[in-house]
């Protein structure tokens, strides 16, 4: 008990340091100049107003001084990116908690209730722990902000002058509900007063939705500026200044990037677990708990590529130049990089659902399918892969005649790389369906048309996305880039629909054996911890290349940075810096891992240990 008073303590005092910054920082500009009476218009949305906030700093003013040999830019880097990858934690633990509360509400199985609501429990305990730390590393950003940037903080501070007490409240409200949320556990734990514990739950994770997009508004204000005159002053619209170009696809990528590196640490911890069990019974549970962390990274996964590929359209929209710079100029490698990785995740996820069918009885007979969607996926990343544009000194461009080259130039163009990326989603919902029916014979009446009404689902959405990947090559770059949506739309219809129709299928099927957990091959678990890992450094890239799109500017064209040493980091320099950010974030999450499950056994309960105790002898003929 003095433990939980103690961190409850902590947690509410580095609250109220992040309130007393947040409102110092909204009144360190005093009100309106009364020179700014006359009326402006907005950059953006083409609004008049009456200029209510400070104007952009100077040139001369943003040329800000080195501490000794400190690289202020390295040490911002560094702990943002920290405080993003644990504000991603904390944002996605409780919900994750929630989603597995709830499934334990309504499956009908005690057993696996017991162990849903065990595991939210635990994941819970490291989300009150997780919030302490990333408030303190948010204090600490702060500090080093105001430090060493501080004509950049004045004016960020007198521009959203009226969210920071808002933004103070909502952290304060984010961190009272998560206490109430664990805290309350056990004393909720009655199946009429279960469901309110629910509710607090998904309140806690309203709140911190909302958290996290009036994060997001500094970050989307900086590239695409909106509710300013031409001078960055503020004209008094709060909606107009929150509502940039680049505000609601930035939500909607970081809401899915914040579960998947979420998702991803769990992953890691799991795989760790599952290596280090010393019982069959451990072996089985984090097996179990890869798994269900897996389908939930995947949910985030899938529609990651589209919210992507809609922030990138967004970016094109409010400024091509950027967009430009970004997937056509000095950051296209990056993005070579991450569609690379992205390859891998893909590959890895499938790889996973394959070495997981020896867990289950009658898996074996999807075996010669693999092959062909292995093809499917190389294919579709190699295509995904090809370059618009290539890396070339001033005489290679000079014999070539231009920047791109005469055959890799017609090709890597944006709707074929949107083609490839649905088709490796599309592959990856099949191999689910294939995991879905592996120890199953099903019994309807309409099999074959069950199976026939799937086929065609699929090749004909394969077809449609195929064509009009081919449709791309004849089409402008500012067209060409819309046809996203609707391949998009295909994909979605495609996976939904035949999800829907499988399970439907599989209703009163003969079970061949229940789940053996804890029998996948190391392999399958040693792939998912790379799994693991590569999601992590996507997140660290993709949100370097966001950042860097500004290039030398803090607030797009507004407020530009001029010290002699700002400079925007190239390939090496960047992935140097994203792996040593992913492996101290790691170091740190196991940390604390350790710390809450100390001297603590998995909450698997023993209906668990009794419900696995026929799997786990080396030949199990147990039959459901």
């Amino acid at each position: 008990m003095g433990r939980a008073v103690q961190v409850i303590r902590s947690m509410f005092n580095v609250a109220i340091c992040i309130v007393v910054l947040a409102i110092a920082m909204g009144s360190a500009w005093n009100g309106p100049d009364p020179s700014f009476a006359e009326s402006a218009v907005d950059v953006y949305f083409g609004t008049e107003g009456t200029p209510q906030g400070p104007p952009a700093p100077a040139p001369q003013e943003t040329v800000y001084p080195q501490i000794s040999s400190l690289d202020s830019r390295q040490l911002i880097w560094f702990i943002t990116q920290q405080h993003t990858y644990f504000g991603g934690f904390v944002l996605a633990l409780p919900l994750f908690c929630a989603l597995i509360e709830f499934l334990g509400l309504t499956t009908k199985k005690p057993a696996l209730a017991l162990r849903y609501d065990g595991l939210a429990r635990d994941l819970a305990k490291v989300a009150v722990l997780a919030l302490s730390v990333t408030a303190l590393i948010g204090s600490l950003m702060l500090t080093l902000f105001i430090m060493l940037y501080p004509s950049f903080m004045n004016y960020m501070g007198g521009t959203f002058k009226s969210f920071m007490p808002l933004y103070a409240a909502v952290f304060v409200g984010e961190t009272i509900l998560l206490i109430v949320y664990y805290y309350s556990w056990n004393r909720m734990a009655e199946r009429g007063v279960k469901w309110i514990h629910a509710a607090i739950g998904i309140l806690t994770n309203i709140v911190g939705t909302a958290l996290l997009m009036l994060a997001n508004s500094w970050s989307s204000f900086m590239m695409s500026p909106a509710g300013v005159d031409e001078q960055g002053r503020f004209l008094g619209n709060i909606w107009h200044l929150l509502h940039s170009a680049l505000w609601n696809p930035l939500n909607v990528h970081r809401f899915l990037a914040d579960i998947m590196s979420g998702g991803a640490v769990v992953l890691a911890y799991a795989c760790y677990r599952f290596f280090t069990s010393k019982t069959d019974e451990e072996r089985a549970y984090f097996d179990w708990v890869g798994y269900v962390f897996l389908f939930v990274t995947v949910c985030a996964l899938l529609p990651m590529p589209i919210a992507g590929y809609w922030l990138m359209k967004s970016v094109f929209v409010f400024r091509q130049t950027m967009g430009v710079t970004m997937m056509g100029g000095l950051l296209t490698w990056l993005f070579v990089v991450q569609a690379l990785l992205i390859g891998v995740l893909f590959l890895g996820i499938n790889y996973y659902l394959w070495q997981s069918m020896a867990r289950i009885k009658g898996g074996d007979r999807y075996q010669p399918y693999y092959q062909l969607l292995l093809s499917v996926l190389m294919l579709a990343l190699f295509i995904w892969l090809t370059p618009h544009t290539m890396l070339m000194s001033a005489s290679e461009v000079k014999a070539m005649g231009g920047a791109q080259h005469p055959v890799i130039g017609n090709y890597g163009v944006m709707s074929a790389k949107n083609g490839a990326v649905n088709i490796m989603i599309l592959v990856t919902a099949l191999s689910f369906l294939y995991y879905r029916r592996a120890n199953r014979t099903m019994t309807i009446s309409w099999i074959r048309a069950g199976n026939t009404l799937i086929t065609v689902l699929y090749v004909i959405g394969a077809l449609n996305v195929i064509w009009l990947s081919i449709y791309g090559f004849y089409l402008p770059a500012k067209v060409r880039v819309g046809l996203s949506a609707p391949q998009a739309f295909t994909t979605l219809t495609v996976i939904v629909v035949g999800v829907v129709v499988n399970r439907l299928m599989l209703r009163g099927a003969v079970i061949h054996g229940p789940i053996q957990w804890g029998r996948i091959p190391l392999r399958g678990m040693v792939g998912l911890f790379g799994l693991a890992a590569s999601f992590s450094w996507v997140m660290g890239l993709m949100g370097y290349i966001r950042s860097s799109g500004r290039l030398s500017w803090h607030v797009s064209e507004l407020m530009a940075d001029v010290s002699p040493w700002a400079f925007t980091p190239d390939l090496q320099y960047a992935t140097k810096m994203v792996t040593l950010n992913m492996v101290v974030f790691w170091a740190a999450v196991l940390v604390l891992f350790w710390m809450c499950q100390r001297g603590q056994q998995p909450a698997m309960g023993e209906e668990f240990r009794e419900e696995q105790a026929p799997l786990l002898s080396p030949v199990s003929s147990h039959e459901t």
